[in-house]
């Protein structure tokens, strides 16, 4: 039983599903800080209670329902139950999800998800199945059951997001100033000098930039710095260099920021990702223990090959609130 308590995550993609992020997690304490993804959020809930806020407001998702987000859309996440929650998740880009309302609906414009929670057990338990067929190695089923997933989402929730067009002053500035800290993100500037710089006060900016992205510029900042570390990471760059590359002080703060918005940490989110990229039957690697559909099971190492043979995986340990990312050490 102290099994089940503990949190177990997985982050990794497919080859075959070119850009789509893919989650497994089991979070109990997690608390996910307010970020945002640049593909969209599909989180169905197998048991438990995620809770997020979302457009001002918490939402609540529990088993049999799905949590939805747009790109660039600001969030958070956390437990609603004492128990947590358990989920898989994808993350298609927004041209596929484009493409894909092209072809399968009426939608016009840059097509989005009108609510942030569906209740629809059929849609999240094709999700789950989008996931299987990545660890089975079918290709053909995982492709084809994430569109059924997205063209059902899309008639059920779908909807047209609102261009975001840059009217008012205040929104001028707000974008002014997100292009600096995307420039010199490693050595931003403070607030009342960027204000300077742009001319206009700190308050002034402060709220034009909340106004306009839903967060203030720090809190934008770490969630960027994030996002491109995510990136370096994919091609390879070390933790402790992406770290500084991207604006952190050294690689725990780094790791703190990353498992906050992430779910795991970048060293654990590497080693998923390199072993999907690796050729099947590559190096072994660690898999821990996971529960599914209720029963524990275990293992300590298996090839890629070997994984596509057995139950899904939920992971390592997600390792939520340490910053410690050591070979070592357990790993959204």
């Amino acid at each position: 039983m102290a099994e089940s308590r503990k949190e177990r995550a997985r982050h990794w993609q497919y080859d075959e599903l070119p850009g789509v992020d893919l989650l497994r997690a089991r979070y109990i304490r997690k608390t996910f800080v307010r970020h945002t993804h640049e593909n969209f959020v599909i989180a169905a809930i197998a048991d438990g209670v995620e809770v997020f806020h979302h457009g001002g407001s918490d939402v609540s998702a529990g088993a049999g329902a799905l949590a939805l987000v747009n790109p660039d859309t600001p969030h958070t996440g956390r437990a609603g139950v004492p128990e947590g929650w358990r989920y898989g998740a994808v993350y298609p880009p927004p041209e596929v999800v484009a493409a894909i309302a092209a072809e399968t609906t009426t939608l016009r414009g840059t097509p989005g998800f009108a609510t942030p929670v569906l209740d629809d057990p059929y849609t999240v338990h094709l999700v789950h199945q989008v996931l299987r067929a990545t660890d089975e190695g079918n290709a053909l089923a995982a492709d084809t059951l994430l569109r059924v997933a997205v063209t059902r989402l899309l008639r059920l929730n779908g909807g047209t997001l609102p261009r975001r067009e840059v009217r008012t002053a205040g929104a001028r500035t707000a974008a002014r100033a997100r292009a600096v800290l995307e420039e010199r993100m490693a050595d931003p500037p403070a607030l009342e000098r960027l204000a300077a710089e742009l001319g206009t006060s700190p308050f002034a900016l402060l709220r034009a930039f909340r106004d306009t992205y839903g967060m203030p510029p720090h809190t934008w900042l770490t969630d960027a710095r994030v996002r491109r570390a995510r990136r370096l990471l994919d091609t390879g760059t070390a933790p402790s260099e992406a770290a500084f590359a991207v604006g952190f002080t050294d690689q725990p703060h780094l790791n703190r920021h990353f498992s906050r918005i992430v779910g795991v940490p970048p060293g654990a989110y590497q080693r998923e990702r390199k072993n999907v990229q690796d050729a099947r039957g590559g190096p072994s690697v660690p898999s821990g223990v996971w529960q599914w559909n209720g029963q524990k099971h275990s293992r300590t190492y298996a090839t890629a090959e070997e994984r596509s043979r057995t139950a899904p995986s939920y992971g390592m340990p997600s390792a939520s609130g340490s910053p410690s990312d050591s070979p070592g050490s357990p790993s959204a």
